[in-house]
């Protein structure tokens, strides 16, 4: 919800007040029930820490959530990355996180393995929203 919300604003702020105002109605609209979700969850996973392989999607679209919920991502990686990816996402992650791509399903086993991650989330980048994010 945090990146939903930077994201709106930036793109609102490129175009004039009528969109900015209709940015800010659709994340007062959502805002509840976002909240909702983390005040459910959020006691149980806060702390937690989580490793995220995204096939395809660039972990810095989906690290926000996992943050919101009070996680700790302590690796992040690709499939495999597009040229500026790690560019791009290296201020959305901590210092000391755990950076990989293109592992083998035996060399990320024994990242995990090593990390000891409390929640392992991997998801794919298709054509629709439901299938961008990672699922645990």
């Amino acid at each position: 919800p945090t990146m939903i919300e930077k994201s709106l604003r930036e793109i609102a702020s490129h175009f004039d007040d009528t969109i900015k105002a209709k940015a800010e109605t659709v994340i007062a609209k959502y805002k509840p029930l976002m909240q909702a979700v983390i005040d459910k969850y959020k006691p149980r996973l806060e702390g937690k820490t989580v490793m995220l392989y995204i096939g395809g999607l660039r972990p810095r679209h989906v690290i926000g959530a996992y943050e919101d919920l009070g996680m700790v991502v302590v690796g992040t990686g690709y499939e495999f990355g597009h040229n500026d990816d790690y560019q791009r996402a290296t201020h959305y992650i901590k210092d000391a996180t755990l950076i990989y791509d293109d592992v083998t399903g035996y060399e990320f086993e024994h990242f995990v393995d090593k990390v000891k991650p409390d929640l392992v989330g991997s998801g794919i980048k298709e054509k629709y929203v439901f299938q961008e994010m990672g699922v645990p």
